[in-house]
């Protein structure tokens, strides 16, 4: 008889409470950016110093949950949408490589 290891499926610790899942973790860190909850629907991004990059909404599509990215610009003290994402994840990379 053989065995079959499965690894255990994650989601990030920010994920989306859909569906009776659990409630958000109020802090995250992905790709030595640090993920704030503000509230169900937006994560605040900052460095590790506590400067603040932009944020990450989350909004409703026909086609299930979608990712906002907004980047912080400081001098102009105002927020510019950098892209749409179909996951929180790829939302907050796009801060690494913007």
């Amino acid at each position: 008889m053989t065995s079959t290891t499965v690894a255990p499926t994650t989601t990030s610790p920010l994920s989306h409470a859909h569906a009776g899942g659990s409630l958000p973790a109020l802090r995250a860190t992905r790709g030595g950016l640090q993920l704030v909850q503000v509230h169900d629907d937006l994560a605040r991004v900052t460095r590790p110093g506590g400067e603040v990059v932009g944020y990450v909404e989350r909004f409703d599509d026909p086609q299930g949950d979608r990712y906002r990215a907004k980047r912080f610009l400081p001098r102009q003290r105002r927020f510019v949408e950098i892209g749409e994402f179909w996951s929180r994840d790829d939302a907050t990379d796009c801060f690494r490589f913007a």
